[in-house]
């Protein structure tokens, strides 16, 4: 449990068993094709390795497979496995509202609001997450007695196998290479991460200088989170609608955070983008039904689930990461035609070399910066 000057902040242990408890089943199968499936998930997320690699041309760090943990996980297992590192991220905004709410009037309703109904609300949120993920590199995990992290202090690969049968079925493609397919994404992502040695470190620096410069109300944060949970029950008073409202990072934004969050934008479009980028470019070799896949997952995520779907991803900021990754492999393809993959792989030189969120939108603007002064 969060706890800062006896203030209970989170009931973490109660958010892990309110969404393990909320979060809808994952699709009917049997033992033995359930067994199938994580064999299979495994086979891919270990040949994605070298497929990724030769398409990039980028090398992990010590030039040898990498020991990141690949962990098949349920959805329940992704809760527990994130929940771990939210805990840690969260740290330093914990206790810029902690200090909020002791030098502000009325600011002890937050304690009496107590961390178990935050712990309650924030196992909703998850619940409603927990069956969207179909994989995700999970950078800043902590080792863990259920699940484990790499050797090294890195990430580890995580692949949500019921999330994975859902969609395939759902879009009606075929199962081995849809798996295929999303298992190069998230290799990508573990890619980026351990052939780029200072890239973790950048982005944890990142996280915590927007986290820590956060000039935040709590009252005004449990609001809007409240207001997320009760989208999920449907206890929203009639005629607010959630669309209108801001999201959660728009909230927390002072002028110092705006400049750490366009920077966090910029290389979070950057790698959900170059992972797109990948996934497609790997696939006709690998994965022959890529075409229809593409298409067909496009849609789906224009379309999201309906109405609740968009509200909650407007309140959670989710609709910002949709954008990443069109905005982002948009920048990637863009480079890769002017100056080719070797040119492209510049990006990952240092910090510096990073595109700027307007970057983003001109990619030859960042041709510009990197190629040609470097060139001169």
């Amino acid at each position: 449990m969060t706890s800062v000057g006896g203030t209970q902040m989170v009931d973490w242990n109660l958010a892990v068993a309110t969404a393990t408890r909320l979060v809808r089943p994952g699709p009917e199968v049997s033992r033995d094709e359930a067994r199938e499936i994580v064999a299979e998930l495994r086979r891919h997320a270990k040949a994605s390795e070298e497929h990724v690699r030769a398409y990039t041309r980028m090398i992990p760090d010590g030039h040898e497979p990498t020991d990141t943990p690949v962990l098949i996980v349920d959805r329940a297992g992704w809760v527990k496995a994130n929940v771990a590192g939210f805990r840690e991220l969260l740290k330093p905004l914990f206790e810029k509202m902690e200090e909020r709410r002791a030098s502000t009037p009325g600011g002890a309703v937050l304690g009496a609001v107590g961390g178990k109904v935050t712990g309650v609300e924030l196992g909703m949120l998850l619940s409603f997450m927990a069956s969207r993920v179909l994989g995700q590199y999970e950078t800043f995990a902590p080792a863990s007695r259920d699940l484990p992290a790499a050797e090294n202090g890195g990430g580890r690969l995580l692949l949500v196998a019921p999330n994975i049968v859902h969609v395939e079925r759902e879009l009606g493609v075929d199962p081995h290479d849809f798996r295929l397919w999303v298992a190069l994404h998230e290799e990508t992502h573990r890619t980026q991460f351990t052939a780029v040695p200072w890239l973790r470190d950048h982005i944890q620096g990142e996280i915590q200088a927007f986290l820590t410069e956060t000039d935040i109300d709590p009252m005004t944060i449990l609001e809007r989170l409240r207001e997320a949970a009760q989208s999920l029950t449907g206890g929203r008073p009639e005629g607010e609608e959630a669309e209108d409202s801001p999201s959660l990072v728009e909230l927390v934004q002072t002028p110092a955070q705006r400049e750490v969050l366009a920077r966090l934008t910029a290389v979070m479009s950057l790698l959900e983008g170059h992972a797109d980028y990948v996934m497609d470019g790997v696939g006709p070799q690998v994965v022959p039904s890529v075409a229809e896949i593409r298409e067909k997952f496009q849609q789906r995520r224009a379309q999201g689930a309906g109405r609740l779907d968009m509200a909650l991803r407007k309140l959670l900021g989710l609709d910002a990461k949709l954008r990443q990754y069109r905005d982002g492999e948009r920048f990637v393809r863009a480079v890769v035609e002017q100056v080719g993959m070797d040119g492209f792989n510049r990006v990952w030189t240092s910090p510096n070399t990073l595109p700027t969120k307007s970057e983003i939108a001109k990619p030859a603007d960042w041709v510009a910066r990197v190629h040609r002064r470097a060139d001169s």
